[in-house]
């Protein structure tokens, strides 16, 4: 069975201006071992050309590299893997493309969505969002701790709490299930990126 680190780090400068490279480069300082690339808005050029910068790096530092929606470019620079929303290409075209050896991730907002992940051959579910959320415009409303019991209780996979997610409240996201929680925000936004990742990694962890 998959294990993934507690803290699941998120690469999006929001509108923090940050650049994406140095950003991984913090988050990695602070010790975070699973990074997911997410740039909504980068052409892709632009993608290709920073998650080539940042494989080689989570590769040293022993941490798991995945990219975004983009199947393509994950397999393009040799990456763990792609994290897949619900309007991206579903499981089985992703795993054509990167093989049976990647980790495909799918992001799900209800217990049917979470369960038609597993079925389909999804290796983790993420589930959210669990809290109110400001880093993805147009985000669902929170579905609350509730929701990640009932994904616990209903499939096997590892689960991926996502959404409003802090140093704070993640032990109480833990502890209603959540093998991982990913944290955007409250990382990319933090004055000091590595000591707040630190500081998750001991909440959490």
């Amino acid at each position: 069975m998959l294990r993934l680190p507690p803290l699941y780090a998120i690469v999006d400068p929001l509108d923090t201006g940050a650049d994406p490279i140095e950003l991984a480069v913090a988050l990695l300082a602070g010790g975070a071992r699973l990074l997911q690339l997410r740039l909504k808005e980068a052409p892709p050029r632009e993608l290709l050309r920073v998650a080539e910068a940042i494989r080689p790096r989570a590769r040293v530092a022993g941490a798991l590299f995945l990219v975004n929606d983009r199947p393509d470019v994950a397999r393009a620079v040799d990456a763990d893997g792609v994290h897949l929303g619900q309007d991206d290409l579903p499981v089985t075209a992703a795993r054509r493309i990167l093989g049976p050896g990647c980790l495909i991730g799918v992001s799900t907002h209800d217990v049917e969505q979470a369960r038609g992940a597993e079925v389909a051959g999804a290796d983790y579910v993420a589930i959210g969002p669990v809290y109110p959320t400001t880093s993805k415009p147009g985000a669902l409303s929170p579905r609350g701790l509730e929701l990640v019991r009932a994904v616990r209780g209903t499939v096997s996979l590892p689960l991926v709490a996502i959404g409003g997610i802090t140093p704070d409240n993640a032990p109480a996201v833990r502890a209603a299930g959540a093998d991982s929680v990913a944290m955007i925000s409250a990382l990319v936004r933090a004055a000091d990126v590595a000591a707040t990742v630190r500081h998750a990694i001991a909440r959490v962890g």
